[in-house]
C-alpha cells in the first residue's frame, strides 16, 4: 500500500487551506488522506480534568467536521481523522509522519503572531520531518477550480544547483509536475566567478558574462538530464538567474502551483535544519512550498 498524505488541522485558516491542498494532492496520488489534530496543552500544572476533556472534545468535533466536509466533496477519496495528545505539535507530527508519504501543514497555526509569514512549529516540522513537507499559505486562488485560472497550464518550480544537485528534491518536483501535467521550471541562481571581473574597474564585459552563462546553462542541462529521461512526459524549462538563490526562487514562483526545495543534508540528529535558502524562502512564502529531506523517495505517477 502506498503511503498516505498526512495533514495537520487545528481550526485555523492556514490549516483549512492545508487540508484542502492535501485532499487534492491525495487524489492526484491515488492515496488515502489522514487528518491529525494535536490536542493543545493547557497552561498550568493543575488543570482540571473537565477542562482537558472539553479541549479534547472541541478537537474531536473539528476532526469529524473536516473529515465529513472533505469526504463529501471528494467522494472517491479515503479520508480518516485522528487526535494526538501528550506531546508538542511538532513532535506529534514528526511521529505521525513516519508512516506518511507527505506531510502537509499550514504556514501558521491558531496561535502565535498573525503577522508572521511562517510559524515556529511549521519551521521545526519542515526542518526535521522524515518525509517531504508542504507548507501551504492561506492565499486566495491557491486552489482554483478546474485546470488553472488565467494560465494555459499549471507550473511547478524547482530550486536546483547543478554543482550540488539534490536528487530527492529533483525527483519530487518532476513527479509532482507529471501528476499535474505541469510545466516544470528548473531555477538555478548563479554568480559571476571572481576571475571574470576586471581588477581595475570591477566591470564584467558582456562577452565574459555570456561565456560564463553558457557554461552554467550546459552544466544545468547536464545535471537535469537524468530526471528528464526518467520523466519524459514532463516539459522542463531551464531558468538561470543572476540573483541570490532565495530571491530567484521567490521571483520565479510568484504564480506557481508549487515550489520545491531541498533540505540541508548536514542535519544534526536531534533536530535537523532547513538550510539558508529554504529558510529564507519560507519566511517570504507566496505559494505552497515543498521541503524535501535527504533520502526521501517520490511516489511515482
Amino acid at each position: 500500500m502506498r503511503s498516505p498524505v498526512l495533514a495537520c488541522i487545528d481550526g485555523s485558516e492556514c490549516a483549512a487551506a492545508a487540508a484542502e491542498w492535501a485532499a487534492r494532492e491525495a487524489g492526484l496520488r491515488g492515496v488515502a488522506l489522514r487528518l491529525l489534530h494535536v490536542v493543545p496543552r493547557l497552561p498550568g500544572t493543575a488543570v482540571p480534568v473537565a477542562a482537558k476533556d472539553h479541549v479534547r472534545e472541541i478537537g474531536a468535533q473539528l476532526v469529524r467536521r473536516t473529515v465529513e466536509d472533505l469526504a463529501g466533496r471528494y467522494p472517491d477519496l479515503d479520508v480518516e481523522g485522528a487526535q494526538s495528545e501528550g506531546a508538542e505539535a511538532d513532535a506529534a507530527l514528526d511521529a505521525a509522519a513516519r508512516d506518511a508519504g507527505l506531510l502537509v501543514a499550514g504556514t501558521r497555526g491558531a496561535g502565535g503572531f498573525r503577522d508572521l509569514a511562517v510559524g515556529s512549529t511549521a519551521l521545526r516540522v519542515a526542518a526535521a520531518a522524515p518525509c517531504p513537507v508542504v507548507l501551504v499559505p492561506p492565499r486566495p486562488g491557491t486552489f482554483p477550480d478546474g485546470p488553472l485560472a488565467g494560465r494555459d497550464a499549471p507550473r511547478v518550480v524547482l530550486g536546483f544547483d547543478a554543482h550540488h544537485p539534490v536528487g530527492e528534491a529533483a525527483d519530487f518536483a518532476f513527479s509532482a509536475a507529471a501528476l499535474r501535467s505541469a510545466t516544470l521550471r528548473v531555477v538555478q541562481a548563479w554568480v559571476l566567478p571572481a576571475e571574470s571581473v576586471s581588477p581595475r574597474s570591477f566591470v564584467v564585459t558582456e562577452e565574459d558574462r555570456a561565456t560564463w552563462e553558457d557554461r552554467e546553462v550546459l552544466d544545468l542541462s547536464d545535471a537535469v538530464r537524468p530526471w528528464q529521461e526518467k520523466y519524459p512526459q514532463v516539459r522542463a524549462a531551464l531558468d538561470l538567474r543572476l540573483l541570490h538563490p532565495a530571491e530567484a526562487l521567490l521571483n520565479a514562483s510568484r504564480d506557481a502551483e508549487l515550489l520545491v526545495v531541498g533540505r540541508c543534508a548536514e542535519a544534526p540528529p536531534a533536530g535537523g535544519r532547513l538550510g539558508p535558502v529554504a529558510h529564507a524562502v519560507l519566511h517570504h512564502i507566496r505559494c505552497p512550498v515543498a521541503v524535501v529531506p535527504p533520502g526521501a523517495a517520490a511516489d511515482q505517477p
